[in-house]
């Protein structure tokens, strides 16, 4: 497995292309923004895009979503709770076009070889998902580097991440963590200094 991790946008919201290096078949989460840059990278490196997951429905994420999976074919899924119709306007869901495929807790979807395997883990929306694929967690706005996501916004809620974050907390084994923003990490690294985790988890 191989992760292009991309930051876009005024926000640097982490946009990651997740590679079958056997198959060359890759998933896209999170588009955010800079659509351009996204496609010359899959371009390059002839892949061949078959997914695009979004984490949550909020705008610094699912930006370049829709042009992504227009000039790639690759369809757009993303939790239900997150979304709106097209033509809706709200920055914090994202507006489904025609197509757009919805994800629950438990489902997997297989992009080549990979299995991303689906948990809801709302709490900085009503929406998030935490998708988790061999052993890494594309954890969108819920879990960071030392940190969590913020509540305070439509759909947040700091009870329902508490109860999020010590559901990733208790998951048997060491993960890389591959946050939304700022910089990559492991489960291991957050349960010692991530006061966030380690409170939801009662360390």
């Amino acid at each position: 497995m191989l992760i292009k991790c991309i930051p876009v946008g005024n926000m640097e919201a982490n946009c990651y292309v997740v590679t079958d290096e056997e198959t060359l078949r890759c998933a896209i989460i999170d588009p955010g923004d800079e659509s351009n840059v996204i496609l010359d990278y899959i371009e390059d490196t002839k892949l061949k895009p078959e997914a695009v997951f979004l984490t949550h429905g909020h705008f610094d994420h699912t930006g370049a979503a829709d042009v992504v999976a227009e000039e790639t074919g690759a369809p757009i899924w993303i939790n239900k709770a997150d979304t709106v119709p097209k033509g809706k306007l709200e920055m914090y869901r994202f507006q489904a076009p025609a197509g757009t495929l919805f994800y629950c807790d438990g489902d997997t979807v297989d992009i080549g070889g990979l299995h991303f395997r689906v948990m809801e883990t709302p709490g900085h929306s009503r929406g998030s998902v935490t998708l988790r694929c061999e052993d890494a967690l594309f954890t969108g706005d819920t879990l960071f580097q030392g940190s969590c996501g913020r509540t305070d916004l439509p759909g947040g809620d700091m009870d329902m991440l508490m109860l999020s974050l010590r559901r990733l907390g208790e998951l048997p084994g060491d993960f890389e963590i591959w946050p939304g923003h700022m910089d990559p990490s492991r489960m291991s690294v957050e349960k010692t200094v991530n006061q966030y985790l380690r409170y939801a988890m009662g360390l």
